[in-house]
C-alpha cells in the first residue's frame, strides 16, 4: 500500500498547487493499472489530496506539509517523509507529424 502511495504522491507532488479554490477540478492518474481520481487544494501552508480509487471506492486523503506526508488511505493512517517520495515516471507523448 505505501508503494502506491509514494508512486502517487511523487506524481501529486509535482502538480501545481490551487489556492483557496471552491471547486478544485478533478484529475486523474494510472499507476499500475489503478486509476484514481483526486482534487489538489491548499489550506494554509498545507497541500490536502482528497481522491478515490475508481475501481474499489477506497478514498483516500492526504495533508502534505514542508517535510511530510500524513492522511489516510481507507480506514489505514499513513505518515511519511516527503523525502522518501519517489516521482512517478510519466509515459512519453507521441505527436503525430505530417
Amino acid at each position: 500500500m505505501k508503494k502506491y502511495i509514494f508512486s502517487a504522491l511523487g506524481l501529486l507532488a509535482l502538480a501545481p498547487s490551487i489556492a483557496f479554490a471552491k471547486d478544485a477540478p478533478t484529475n486523474r492518474f494510472e499507476h499500475e493499472g489503478v486509476t484514481y481520481s483526486y482534487t489538489v487544494t491548499q489550506v494554509g501552508d498545507t497541500r490536502v489530496i482528497s481522491g478515490v480509487e475508481e475501481r474499489t471506492g477506497k478514498p483516500f486523503t492526504l495533508r502534505v506539509g514542508q517535510h511530510r506526508v500524513r492522511g489516510t488511505v481507507g480506514s489505514q493512517q499513513v505518515s511519511f517523509a516527503l523525502r522518501d517520495v519517489e516521482p512517478l515516471v510519466k509515459p512519453s507523448a507521441t505527436l503525430a507529424s505530417r
